[in-house]
């Protein structure tokens, strides 16, 4: 296998697919789902699924890294490629409280859900949306004028929740319909 930069995408016969996050002179440090680990170069079941070239000379592009540069390399390459969900702050009034839904009838219970635990579906939603729209704006099949339509009714979707932007933190993390762009 040809050397790869740091931010490839590895397949690994008994590992899985992982991304080099740090490379020696004989080895790669290979962050795969299950934890980092150190493969040397010539393995022989080593694919690579998507090539980053190299920028500079091995010896200086591995010295001059620091942990939150691995990290923030690691994090897009993360959210580009699946649908994990982005961690997103919730704003500080929120933090450690609690949403009561209290039911007409007194014969019912009152439920209480932690608004942290309500706020992790509601970024997960977000998330799954913005993946769906980048697998429509992807796929082969459909026409343009398909896409567009598909396009416009996910913003619509978009516009329904804004009721939820008072928990998030920060502005840029919020929904925003079609009256935003």
């Amino acid at each position: 296998m040809e050397e790869v930069g740091i931010g490839s995408r590895i397949k690994h016969p008994g590992l899985g697919e992982g991304v080099v996050v740090g490379s020696t002179y004989t080895h790669y440090n290979i962050s795969f789902a299950k934890g980092l680990a150190e493969i040397v170069k010539t393995f022989p079941g080593l694919e690579v699924v998507e090539r980053v070239e190299l920028v500079e000379p091995v010896a200086e592009a591995t010295s001059g890294l620091t942990l939150e540069e691995v990290e923030d390399a690691l994090q897009r390459i993360l959210l580009k490629w699946s649908d994990a969900t982005q961690i997103v702050p919730l704003a500080d009034k929120w933090q450690s409280g609690t949403m009561v839904l209290k039911p007409s009838s007194s014969a019912l219970q009152t439920k209480e859900i932690p608004i942290d635990q309500f706020f992790h579906k509601i970024v997960m939603l977000r998330d799954r949306l913005r993946v769906l729209e980048q697998k429509i704006n992807a796929h082969d099949k459909l026409s343009d004028t398909d896409k567009v339509d598909m396009q416009q009714y996910i913003t619509r979707v978009y516009g329904s929740l804004t009721t939820f932007n008072v928990l998030f933190k920060n502005k840029d993390d919020q929904f925003v319909g079609a009256k935003g762009e």
